[in-house]
């Protein structure tokens, strides 16, 4: 009968396994986040194509870790607090590929804006935007790596500012279509990439609020606010 230390040894070796997959993961998540937003900025269609091509290798890293975290769950049949450390996998693997997802719809609208009239402004704006959600994606990975509860509480609070850029191109992109029908179309999609975005900063959230799970056993009591409600007033 093998010995406990050898059991917990190898569920040490299968673990780092996974977190090496989850970080490879995230790598190629902030890869495809910095490139979709660079593709409409360059109005670069390869470019655009690129990301969307790229996330194959994401959902396919999704389905590996899912894969593994399950076997270790039916092979190793972990303890509480190791258990809680798997469960947390499955988790961040699944609001990576989701932010994945919104990457190469960015880069997907971004094919179709770039055949339309040129906005000023609007691309170096969500540019800066999605700089924003790619550098709290970092520090989220960071903390979870070294479960640093008061990095990833950080991060959770900085969604606020991600939350208020979107509310400033929300004005700013009905200002355009107002002020010339030209923009109507091209805002509508940049007004759908801005959610996106907003939408990655969300998951990029939800990352962080498992570290504070994995690392206290509870989830954050408190909801985050939004500075500014007025596009989800209006049913966006």
């Amino acid at each position: 009968m093998p010995n406990s230390e050898h059991i917990v040894s190898q569920f040490d070796r299968d673990l780092e396994g996974i977190q090496a997959k989850i970080m490879r993961m995230g790598g190629l998540v902030e890869e495809a986040i910095a490139k979709s937003a660079e593709a409409l900025e360059k109005r670069d269609l390869a470019l655009a194509m690129a990301v969307r091509k790229a996330d194959k290798a994401i959902d396919a890293l999704e389905e590996q870790v899912n894969e593994d975290a399950a076997r270790i769950i039916a092979l190793r049949a972990p303890a509480a607090s190791d258990l809680r450390t798997v469960l947390t996998v499955f988790r961040v693997s699944a609001n990576l590929e989701r932010i994945g997802d919104y990457a190469k719809n960015i880069a997907k609208r971004s094919q179709v804006v770039i055949e339309q009239p040129n906005v000023p402004g609007s691309a170096s704006s969500l540019r800066r935007m999605a700089r924003q959600v790619e550098l709290m994606l970092s520090d989220a990975l960071d903390a979870y790596i070294q479960q640093d509860a008061d990095l990833a509480e950080d991060v959770r609070n900085r969604d606020l500012e991600v939350d208020q850029m979107y509310s400033a191109l929300f004005r700013e992109y009905l200002t355009h279509m107002m002020e010339d029908p030209r923009h109507i179309t091209p805002c509508m999609h940049l007004h759908f990439m801005a959610k996106n975005i907003e939408r990655m900063g969300d998951h990029v959230t939800s990352v962080a609020e498992q570290v504070i799970y994995l690392v206290t056993g509870e989830m954050p009591d408190e909801e985050r606010p939004k500075q500014d409600k007025t596009p989800y007033d209006m049913g966006v």
